[in-house]
């Protein structure tokens, strides 16, 4: 299959560059996937298509202040990384730009204390990584997380302009571990007050983690999708979480994830236990889902609006067909809804 085929106009201006004020406000495009047919409803239309005994499956990932702006102090020439996962105590894997000018042995200062200018964070770069990443170890006085707080910036994709005043606005209001280098944006769309609604529905709230990485960032860049390699991200799923997705298989509900990373994290589980009951477990995934392939856990997905040409619509295009996805996709286009991060959202059931 061809990474063209998964392509489609789509006007810049329909790129949202901020957040809602309200969080249930956006829209919501409901793709039926048996039939191809669409409604055009509001986010908190939601809650009539779910029913009691669903599970509603989120990634409670959160999102650190991953980028980092300094300098390298020979030159002076101003550099950017971006924290993607720690791999080894003070040993990250991140993104550096530009990239031609951190080799390995580069030293880079972040921030200066006042009392001696001394850096108050310093990364040496130890390795180049997978595709194109580089592995850099800091060194520091007190605790990192309190210099990352201090330092970096929300790392927000590049095609949002504006600068984010509430950094809250780009997590979750269940994000709960630190470790994602992007938010799971489909989750951006739900207040606490709209998940006790569904709960009380008797709706079930399940809760799984997986650190948004490099794969977010990597566009396509092979024509033949099949030799498209996903970059690794970690994942963890609670004994209490594996027992609730069993259950609700065993009693007739449908598991229904909110966001690609959800889905990602729950397919990983449905290959891992070859489709049948799951456990307690955490480990690494690089699933590539494009269609052709066979959902073993997901029933429904709650998605926003992706990238042409992207893996995550080869993801959603997997779930519900390509030529029904991309329909869909050119009608949102025509409504003019708001695409990516800070967009609307699309409910394939």
């Amino acid at each position: 299959m061809n990474v063209n085929d998964f392509d489609f106009e789509l006007p810049e201006r329909l790129i949202a560059q901020t957040p809602l004020a309200d969080r249930t406000a956006s829209r919501l495009l409901v793709l039926h996937k048996d039939t191809g047919e669409t409604e055009h409803r509001t986010f908190t239309d939601l809650k009539e298509y779910l029913k009691p005994g669903d599970t509603l499956v989120l990634n409670d990932t959160r999102v650190l202040p991953a980028r980092l702006y300094g300098v390298k102090p020979d030159t002076g020439a101003k550099v950017e990384l971006l924290l993607l996962k720690r791999l080894e105590g003070d040993t990250w894997e991140v993104l550096a730009r530009p990239g031609k000018k951190v080799h390995v042995g580069t030293v880079l200062h972040f921030g200066a204390q006042e009392e001696d200018g001394e850096p108050l964070l310093t990364a040496v770069v130890e390795a180049e990584g997978e595709m194109g990443a580089r592995h850099v170890r800091f060194q520091y006085k007190g605790i990192f997380n309190e210099l990352l707080d201090k330092l970096g910036t929300m790392p927000l994709p590049p095609y949002i302009k504006e600068r984010l005043e509430d950094r809250e606005r780009y997590q979750t209001v269940y994000a709960k571990h630190e470790g994602s280098a992007a938010a799971p944006t489909a989750g951006l769309h739900f207040t606490e007050a709209f998940l006790q609604e569904l709960q009380a529905s008797g709706v079930r709230l399940c809760w799984i983690t997986l650190h948004v990485g490099l794969g977010t960032f990597r566009p396509v860049s092979v024509e033949n999708i099949d030799e498209h390699e996903m970059h690794s991200e970690w994942y963890s799923v609670s004994g209490e979480s594996a027992e609730l997705l069993n259950r609700t298989k065993s009693e007739g509900g449908r598991i229904v994830t909110v966001g690609t990373t959800s889905a990602r994290t729950l397919e990983t589980l449905g290959q891992r236990f070859d489709g049948g009951p799951v456990s307690a477990c955490s480990g690494w995934t690089d699933i590539f889902i494009y269609p052709g392939y066979d959902y073993r856990m997901v029933d429904a997905l709650l998605t926003n609006f992706h990238l042409p040409k992207s893996t995550l619509v080869m993801l959603v295009s997997a779930l519900a067909g390509r030529e029904a996805v991309l329909n869909a996709y050119r009608e949102a286009v025509e409504r003019e809804y708001r695409f990516f991060s800070f967009g609307d959202a699309m409910f394939i059931v």
